[in-house]
């Protein structure tokens, strides 16, 4: 699911600090606004426009922790909604939603535990690449020389 490569230069202490404050964003965002799922996604982006004109590491990395709180926005306000409709309309709990509820639990779990674990490498310069959405941030996050 991830994978730890070589950048193409060693990034300084301030991008690395920056790069790494991009998935602390989605954390500490994830814990202020954890019944609502948009809100994670909100930080993340105006940290990434903040950062959008940055150096190629720090843009690499804002653009990937992005992409993976776009994906976790999609899984949690399925959730969230689904829930709702079940506490306000006559709507039963059933196999179909406890698999999704534990489904998306397993997902933000390893989500959570996969953005301390970059935020902590991204700060030592280690560049880590998700799967899927490492190869998404290649397409879209161009160096510049």
């Amino acid at each position: 699911m991830i994978n730890v490569s070589k950048f193409a230069y060693l990034p300084g202490e301030h991008e690395a600090e920056k790069a790494s404050n991009s998935y602390l964003m989605s954390l500490i965002a994830f814990i202020a606004g954890l019944p609502l799922p948009i809100i994670n996604l909100i930080a993340t982006l105006i940290f990434y426009l903040g950062n959008r004109k940055g150096t190629y590491f720090v843009r690499w990395h804002c653009t990937q922790a992005l992409l993976s709180q776009l994906s976790v926005l999609f899984i949690n306000s399925f959730g969230f909604w689904w829930t709702i409709s079940i506490i306000f309309t006559d709507e039963i709990i059933t196999d179909k939603y406890i698999a999704y509820i534990i489904t998306a639990l397993i997902f933000n779990l390893t989500e959570f535990i996969a953005t301390i674990y970059t935020a902590v490498q991204t700060r030592k310069g280690i560049h880590v690449e998700w799967w899927f959405y490492g190869n998404l941030t290649n397409l879209i996050c161009k160096s510049e020389s």
